[in-house]
């Protein structure tokens, strides 16, 4: 998630019809997570209901039969020098009503868009946040198989010569990046069906590429910096995925030097207590994929950062899996990683130290919290 999140579930499909709403209207329509996540929606889109088939490459382009969809990348970089970055970049889509737009202007959608595109700059410490919004007309925002494509305005990730490009600019501060798959796609949840409540169809179709080698440029303040490092590519897409007793999520992506990628987002209900549909995943060194659920993970917050614009956020963490003898401490880089934006949320680079088997490990990786702000 994450991204469902997360996602979540890293991280969101947000309802961005306000794009195509007059001015006045714009003020009525939710900004909350659970609400753009759950709630009554059209019975004329398709919904998460049992496994599927995945077939790649064709299941990384879009799926507009259903509400929501999201590209989420994010990740660690330094250069020769040890200078520090994360980076995060995702294209959200949403279905504003099912099928075809109708009539005849070439403004015609029913799709609408949005981008977000972050930098963690740990020397200088800063956190960089930006978004953009555009509606699936005239060629402004859109995804594409052949060849592949998604993009919001230049904000884009392409296909070139196998290799993923990344590319996001901003006044002062842009990146570019190379994205090699280090391991085929990870279904999550049951063969890629990620239940998120009780209820039928509340659920996503996810897949994760937890490790994917990336080598490319970020130029800050005028400074051009060669960089290298690790990412992570989650992908999801749904028309409903919150239950109404829930508010909110805590979703790891995490990368260990002992060559395993560990998932999971802990779904939070609105009295504070942990989702029985709280799941992920950890990939072995192998490729083994073992599926976790939320007894066999022991979360437990051990600091927090308190957001000037209101909330608290849990920033610093303990996760335990007894199974698999693996206990870590989830430490930000920055505690200021806030993204404040159409939707508030907390979403940053992360260090990861801890034991596995009684042996040391460390890592790398991005943690998403959503649900907490508070206005």
């Amino acid at each position: 998630m994450r991204a469902v999140i997360v996602a979540f579930l890293s991280i969101f499909a947000l309802t961005l019809g306000w794009l195509l709403l007059p001015q006045s209207a714009e003020k009525n329509v939710s900004t909350n997570v659970a609400d753009l996540l759950g709630g009554v929606v059209d019975a004329g889109f398709e919904r998460a209901v049992q496994p599927r088939s995945f077939l790649f490459p064709q299941d990384h382009a879009a799926h507009p039969g259903f509400r929501s969809e999201w590209w989420y990348f994010t990740g660690n970089l330094e250069t020769v020098e040890k200078r520090r970055f994360g980076f995060q970049l995702v294209f959200f889509r949403n279905a504003l009503k099912p099928g075809e737009a109708e009539g005849k202007s070439l403004w015609r959608s029913n799709q609408s868009w949005m981008a977000h595109f972050a930098l963690t700059d740990a020397q200088g410490e800063q956190f960089h946040a930006f978004e953009r919004f555009s509606r699936g007309a005239m060629g402004l925002a859109g995804a594409q198989l052949e060849p592949f494509k998604v993009w919001l305005d230049d904000w884009s990730v392409t296909e070139q010569d196998g290799q993923w490009v990344l590319q996001a600019a901003e006044v002062d501060l842009s990146l570019t990046l190379s994205l090699i798959s280090l391991r085929p796609p990870v279904l999550q949840g049951e063969a890629g069906l990620s239940q998120k409540s009780a209820a039928a169809g509340n659920a996503s179709y996810y897949y994760s590429i937890p490790r994917l080698a990336a080598e490319g440029q970020v130029v800050i303040e005028g400074g051009k910096h060669a960089v290298a490092g690790m990412a992570w590519l989650d992908r999801e897409w749904s028309t409903s995925a919150l239950g109404e007793e829930q508010a909110g999520w805590d979703w790891f992506s995490l990368q260990l030097d002992d060559g395993s990628d560990l998932m999971y987002y802990q779904l939070r209900r609105k009295d504070g207590s942990p989702d029985p549909h709280s799941a992920g995943s950890l990939v072995l060194p192998d490729g083994e994929v073992i599926r976790l659920g939320s007894k066999e993970v022991r979360l437990q917050p051990l600091a927090y950062w308190d957001s000037p614009k209101g909330g608290r956020y849990p920033v610093r963490w303990q996760l335990h899996i007894p199974s698999q003898k693996l206990k870590l401490e989830v430490a930000p880089v920055l505690e200021n990683q806030e993204l404040d934006l159409l939707v508030r949320y907390w979403e940053g680079a992360v260090d990861v130290s801890g034991t596995r088997t009684g042996r040391a490990v460390r890592g790398r990786g991005y943690l998403e919290l959503a649900g907490y702000a508070v206005d």
